[in-house]
Parts: structure tokens; sequence; C-alpha cells
């Protein structure tokens, strides 16, 4: 089957050639992002496999459909840019990876703690240029710590897991209570309690309705004053301005984002030589308790192989059979 990648990086055609090894599909690798500019680069193609922020809304998938493609392949967990009802009315199949290493995106999230509590962000710089002083750097012991985890599908369970194991209580919010979790130690609580309880609050829930701008101004006014936010989920989970607000009164007493709601124009692009339009985004560079990384959480070796393997059976199952290994379907939005 003839596959157009989008959004491609050298290492995302590295690791799906490996996984193609057989040469059983043609990879058409292409470097911009899928939108209604790009789509006619998908010409005789039968397949799309699209990242997290290419863009499948309904001109998008009727010019592929009309293009003859048939089958969208997510190389990611992430639905959400994808509008499904359209794809069901337009006969399209769409596969996505449901997961691929919760390990990597967990010991990011416990990278992002670590480095916000003992400043090593700060510390790298300072050491840099010969500052060996400790002012400012002060940390706390997470071990007795209280660590608050929204959203317990595989990820969420191994950050806690992980958290478990610095010595921390952990308290979590579902809607569906994971029994695993729980016998984990994990206490399912309500969110406002969740919230008003944790010295770190970290976010691991999908994005849908009903979790967009879950973290708004009410639910930081409930955080304990002081305490840390983590986000490795989706961009859109928090509200942004209302945390700037919240990190400028003192509030929220640190930041970590490995997503942003609006990243689309700025990750997985080297804007080094450019200046930053999006001036939210840029407000929050400027404070020296926010480290931002850029959609970075995925990045390793096992979970990019994991991707790229994935992908290509959801090829392989629709080739035979007419289905992914994995669909989503609009049912999913329910």
């Amino acid at each position: 089957m003839r596959i157009a990648v989008y959004s491609t990086r050298p290492y995302d055609r590295h690791f799906l050639e490996q996984a193609n090894a057989a040469a059983r599909h043609e990879l058409v690798f292409l470097e911009p992002r899928l939108d209604a500019a790009t789509l006619a680069a998908a010409a005789g193609s039968q397949a799309v496999c699209a990242f997290v922020n290419d863009r499948l809304d309904a001109p998008v998938l009727r010019g592929l459909h009309a293009l003859g493609v048939r089958l969208l392949v997510l190389r990611c967990a992430g639905f959400n840019h994808v509008d499904l009802p359209v794809a069901a009315e337009l006969g399209l199949a769409v596969g996505r990876v449901p997961e691929y290493s919760p390990h990597a995106v967990a010991e990011h999230t416990v990278a992002l703690v670590l480095t916000l509590n003992r400043r090593i962000h700060r510390a790298f710089a300072r050491v840099r240029e010969g500052n060996f002083a400790l002012d400012g750097l002060l940390g706390f012991d997470l071990h007795g710590r209280t660590v608050g985890v929204v959203g317990t599908g595989r990820i969420g369970a191994c950050f806690g897991r992980i958290m478990i194991g610095f010595g921390c209580r952990v308290l979590a919010f579902d809607p569906q209570p994971d029994p695993e979790v729980q016998a984990l130690g994990v206490a399912y609580v309500a969110l406002p309690e969740l919230l008003a309880a944790s010295d770190v609050v970290s976010l691991h829930c999908p994005l849908t309705p009903q979790t967009r701008h879950l973290i708004d101004s009410a639910a930081l006014a409930r955080m304990k004053h002081g305490a840390m936010l983590v986000n490795t989920s989706r961009g859109a989970v928090i509200d942004t301005p209302a945390v700037i607000a919240a990190l400028k009164s003192g509030r929220l007493g640190s930041l970590g984002l490995d997503v942003y709601e609006e990243e689309g124009d700025l990750f997985f692009r080297d804007l080094s030589g450019e200046a930053i339009r999006d001036d939210v985004f840029a407000r929050l560079l400027t404070f020296p308790n926010v480290v931002v990384t850029g959609h970075q959480a995925f990045f390793t070796e096992d979970a990019l192989r994991a991707i790229a393997q994935t992908t290509l059976a959801n090829v392989d199952a629709f080739e035979a059979h007419g289905r992914p290994v994995h669909p989503v379907s609009v049912e999913r939005l329910a």
C-alpha cells in the first residue's frame, strides 16, 4: 500500500523504514504538516500517516477522500485532531497507536518534576557562567509529599508507581478507577480534594470536551498555594492564560509543560532564528519557575520503534481485513 507520511522528521523515517524492512509498503515521506494546502501531496496514496499536529478536519478529510485515500493511520495515541463524524460519513478508516511506551512519558514527567523542584535548569545555566551560589535553588524532599495524578491510564499509572517509589503519598482522580492502581496504594478522590491536598499535580488525561480547560482559574484557586503543576498529556487540558495569572500571583509555585494548546505552529520545528510570535507562549518562557519541553516526552528509541511497528500493523490489518488493529470510530467521542 502507498502511504503518504506527513510531518516527517529524520527519526520518523529511520524507524518506519526499519519497521518496513521487507518493503511491503511504499512509504512517501513528506516533511510538511498535513493541512488543506498540503493534502494534494497524498495523491496516488491509499493511506495517510499523520502526527499530533496534522490537521484532519472536515475539509482536509474530504480532500483526502477525493484523492482516493481510504485509511488514516495516526502515529500517536490522541485523536482529538480528527473529525471522526466526517471520517465515518466518508467511510475513512482511522487507526491509532493506543500505547507505545508509557514509561517514556511517565519518566519524562518525573524529569520535569525533579527539574522544577531542584531548579536544575537554573543551576545548569549558573554553573556554565561560573556562578556556584545556591541562593534561589532551594527545593524540597519529594519523600512524604502528596502527588496528585489526574488520569490513571497506562501513563498515569506508571507515573504514580514511580512516585510511590519516591515515598510519596499518591492521590488520583479518574472517572474509571483502576483496581490495579488502587492495589499500589493509590487513593482515588474527587478532583477538588486532589487539587487541595497535592504538592504536585500531574495531568495524564486525554483531551475530550469534558477535559478541555479542566485546569482553569477555578481549579487553580483550589490548588495548594505554591503547588507544582505538570502537563504531559494534551495542551488544551489547561487554560494557559489562567495558569499565567496563577504564576504571576504566586498561587502556582511552578509549572512543567511538554504540551501547549497552540503548539501546532511551534513544536517539532527549529525556530531558533525567529521571534516567537505567540505572545502567550512567549510570556510563559519569561518565568524562572517554568520549564517547557517541545512535546518530547514520548521521544525514546523504545517508543519510536513501537509507534512505527504499530502504525504499519494497522496498515497490514486494513489491507487484509478492511479494519486497522487499533481502530478509532465516532463512538469514541461519546
